[in-house]
């Protein structure tokens, strides 16, 4: 019982980083593009 116990909790917290690393990949496309966009504008 232990181990089928300790199978979802792993499962959880693979899917709380994968979350947070959505998130961050999300933020740092979007400042990226923000940047570039602004870049062409100035030039």
């Amino acid at each position: 019982m232990s181990v089928k116990r300790s199978k979802p909790t792993l499962k959880q917290k693979k899917e709380e980083v994968n979350k947070k690393a959505v998130l961050w990949i999300g933020v740092s496309l979007t400042l990226l593009i923000v940047l570039i966009v602004f870049l062409i504008i100035l030039l």
